[in-house]
């Protein structure tokens, strides 16, 4: 696996760039470590935690710039997802693209890498 996606809100993304770093959300911030998705499990994050919702980025980042403060751990239906533990640089990521609504509410995705 070479990338892995974060979704979050445009205002959190702006906020990112000009920090230079991400730190999280405030669900990632509780949890102590920033919630990612592989290209198989992204959709699904969407339509569970951010179902309706506008104005989001869907960050595309390269694992290998996270080194070992990134962990798979079992989560939902007790697939391994991806925590990194610590903040984001935003080095690693390679694209954000934003990830609209369509007309039957579900989020469109640009084409993933896996």
């Amino acid at each position: 696996m070479s990338t892995i996606y974060k979704i979050l809100p445009a205002t959190l993304w702006r906020d990112a760039e000009r920090q230079g770093v991400f730190d999280g959300s405030a669900v990632d911030r509780k949890d102590g470590f920033i919630h990612f998705s592989t290209a198989q499990q992204v959709a699904e994050t969407a339509a569970k935690h951010f179902a309706g919702e506008r104005d989001l980025v869907l960050l595309q980042v390269d694992v290998a710039r996270l080194g070992a403060r990134l962990k798979w751990e079992p989560s939902r239906g007790d697939a391994l997802f991806p925590h990194l533990y610590g903040a984001l640089e935003l080095t690693a990521v390679i694209r954000a693209d934003p990830l609209p609504l369509s007309s039957d509410g579900r989020h469109q995705f640009p084409e993933l890498d896996p």
